[in-house]
């Protein structure tokens, strides 16, 4: 790629060479680690509340789960699928997986059975390690159906996030410890219990660590395979190119199930030796407590957090004054917001743009500049390339368009995954000759700065969250009332896009837009379900009969 027109761009220098930092002496985030421990065991690794572990702690509790996932029967290759929130067992259940030598297989809470469904079938995984109340409203039924389809989860550890703290702050912690289930082991307990662990082959990078499920344009979530070394790579550069000071004091703002919380806040703070704020999850109220006690230097997290922290009655800006910076990823982030955030609070939001395929970031805004806005479009630019890697803007027969014409966005670097878990077409589609075609639309010009503007599948984002039409879709087509049916994303002043349906009625149906919208909040994970439903009497289609989403776009909403 030596005769691209992008390639051939020193883009590293905006970033300043400096800041690529020494190569790292680690193979993955289980070597950082056990390099921490044996430099600094007693520093505090995760704070939760008003308790946390040190590194110590966290390597001898992740060694005895590895040492029961082994016992259990557990190989290497094996997939662990991980569904909790923002709390130290989460850490615990993915360091002691890895050092077992399985495959984390990261799950949304907010997921549904049916969402569940597919990702243990697809993922074939072994052991399922959750909160308790999950197992007993609904994965325990799950994990049953899956087995009778031949695919059984063998293992089951189940976990009350309420451990490892005695604040039980009421505003996020609303629960009450359950009886421990007769068909799953406590995973504190057996953290605790002391197993040794086993002895396996540490991980290589080119190893796979995660299997992140995400959706793509053939429907169904699709695993994408992110290596050891395509985490460590881009936790490095979080470690070198924010400008943070030694050992830093990371917020989680961003889920740990979510790629951006994985790689840009836990693997950031392992490989630095930092320390991880965890409070279970968001609550404007709960974060900014937690930024005033434990000061941190760093977090990232979607603009719509951002937008709650900044319209919550309490804040003030020294609650943000610890912070050396502040990232914003998943979904664009308006200009304006950024200035207002900054002339109330201090902190200079910055953009940064990545996908699930490249493991979080590849182009980011260097501490040491602020992003431009295109003058054309008022888009403000995402940052830019960092080290080693290649964005280029191509058309579609995949040549390079010039400097300041859209085109998609294609990514060349160490962070973009090898493909799908078992989606051998899928893969050949999405990464010809190993270089990730986004899908993305967008721009850069001719300092390196790129500018995100469109996409070019029909993906929602709302809220940082992608959502694919046709999922929503085939949910409402299951509702008895409904002909016809198109979802649809519109632009939204909080989420930055919202979920809109438009439906047809069957002949004699009789029904309002809002029970379509419980329909499916009853069977989707929160930020897929319909805020907008507008009833019409036929949708617009081509010749053929294809509805044709485009119009639906284009008719007036409620973009409150």
């Amino acid at each position: 790629m030596t005769d691209s027109l992008y390639a051939a761009k020193p883009w590293v220098a905006l970033l300043n060479e400096a800041q690529r930092g020494d190569i790292s002496p680690d193979d993955s985030l289980v070597h950082a680690l056990r390099r921490v421990v044996g430099e600094t065991p007693d520093r505090t690794f995760l704070t939760y509340f008003d308790g946390g572990l040190s590194y110590r702690e966290a390597d001898e509790l992740s060694d005895s789960v590895a040492g029961y996932l082994a016992a259990r029967g557990l190989e290497r290759g094996d997939r662990v699928a991980v569904l909790l929130q923002n709390s130290p067992h989460f850490v615990l259940a993915l360091l002691g997986a890895w050092k077992a030598g399985a495959i984390v297989v990261p799950v949304n809470p907010m997921y549904k059975s049916g969402e569940v469904t597919h990702v243990l079938r697809d993922g074939e995984v072994a052991a399922l390690i959750c909160s308790d109340r999950a197992w007993e409203s609904y994965l325990r039924d799950t994990a049953a159906a899956v087995a009778e389809s031949g695919s059984p989860v063998r293992i089951v550890l189940t976990a009350c996030e309420l451990d490892f703290q005695t604040r039980n702050d009421a505003r996020v912690l609303t629960f009450e410890r359950l009886p421990q289930a007769e068909d799953a082991e406590d995973l504190v307990a057996v953290a605790k219990a002391g197993h040794k662990a086993p002895e396996v082959l540490a991980p290589a990078p080119a190893d796979i660590a995660l299997i992140s499920y995400t959706s793509g344009t053939s429907g169904a979530p699709k695993g994408a395979t992110n290596t050891h070394g395509n985490i460590l790579y881009n936790a490095e550069r979080q470690r070198t190119g924010l400008g943070l000071p030694d050992a830093p004091v990371y917020f989680a703002m961003a889920p740990l199930f979510h790629i951006t919380g994985m790689v840009c806040q836990l693997g950031a703070s392992l490989v630095s030796g930092g320390s991880l704020v965890l409070v279970y999850r968001f609550e404007g109220g709960v974060v900014l407590d937690a930024f005033a006690e434990h000061r941190p230097h760093y977090t990232v997290g979607p603009s719509t957090a951002f937008m709650a922290l900044a319209a919550h009655p309490g804040v003030t800006p020294d609650h943000f004054a610890s912070f050396r910076n502040i990232s914003s990823g998943g979904a664009p982030v308006p200009p304006a917001l950024v200035e207002k955030f900054r002339a109330g609070f201090g902190p200079y939001i910055r953009n940064g743009y990545g996908l699930t395929e490249c493991t979080a970031p590849c182009a980011s805004v260097p501490p040491q500049l602020e992003a431009p806005v295109d003058p054309a479009s008022g888009t403000l630019a995402v940052g830019v390339p960092g080290p080693d890697t290649v964005v280029r803007i191509v058309d579609d027969q995949g040549e390079e368009v010039p400097f300041g014409e859209q085109g998609e966005i294609v990514v060349r670097g160490p962070q973009v995954v090898p493909g799908y878990w078992r989606r051998p077409e899928a893969t050949a589609e999405t990464f010809p000759d190993g270089e990730l075609r986004t899908g993305d639309i967008g721009f850069m010009d001719t300092q390196g700065w790129l500018y995100v503007v469109d996409r070019k599948k029909d993906m929602i984002n709302a809220s940082g969250f992608k959502v694919w039409p046709r999922e929503v879709e085939d949910v409402l087509y299951t509702h008895p009332a409904v002909r016809e049916a198109a979802v649809v994303g519109v632009p939204d002043g909080y989420r930055g896009e919202t979920v809109k349906a438009y439906i047809s009625l069957r002949p004699g149906a009789e029904t309002d837009p809002d029970e379509f919208a419980a329909y499916c909040k009853e069977r989707l994970a929160a930020y897929k379900y319909p805020r907008q439903v507008e009833i019409l009497p036929d949708l617009p289609k081509t010749a053929s009969g294809k509805i044709l989403r485009r119009e639906l776009r284009s008719r007036p909403h409620d973009s409150a």
